[in-house]
């Protein structure tokens, strides 16, 4: 199996702390923009696109600052792997950042930024801060 590779990406948004964070981590905010339908049962969120789903687990949150999961069919795979969207405030200009952190295989990585890009230009839309 190869290894994946660990990215990181920012992205300033215009929309504060506390909204953004409701965006992220409930499954009506993240089907706002992150998939077409989000479901949740405890620690378990099920992502459904189309005619895909993908199950999650959440490994933790830390309120209106970030949240953490893993696939759940990566945990046959190595268990280090996760997917982390983080909220970042600028402690002197007070402008607001989302730091996504995720790993995919070395080969996938252009194609996982501009998927990552695309998603997170949707969440700016729902925000309304394109």
């Amino acid at each position: 199996m190869e290894e994946k590779v660990k990215f990181e990406m920012e992205f300033v948004i215009h929309a504060s702390p506390q909204l953004l964070y409701q965006y992220i981590s409930t499954p009506s905010g993240l089907s706002e923009w992150f998939a077409d339908n989000v479901n949740s049962r405890g620690e378990f969120f099920t992502f459904i696109w189309d005619d895909s789903e993908e199950k999650a687990k959440l490994l933790s949150k830390k309120s209106g600052e970030r949240i953490k999961f893993r696939w759940i069919n990566d945990e046959d795979e190595d268990a280090s792997y996760y997917f982390e969207i983080k909220i970042q405030v600028d402690e002197i200009t007070k402008d607001v950042s989302i730091i996504v952190t995720d790993f995919t295989e070395e080969d996938e990585l252009e194609e996982a930024k501009m998927l990552w890009e695309n998603q997170i230009s949707d969440l700016k839309q729902v925000l309304g801060s394109a």
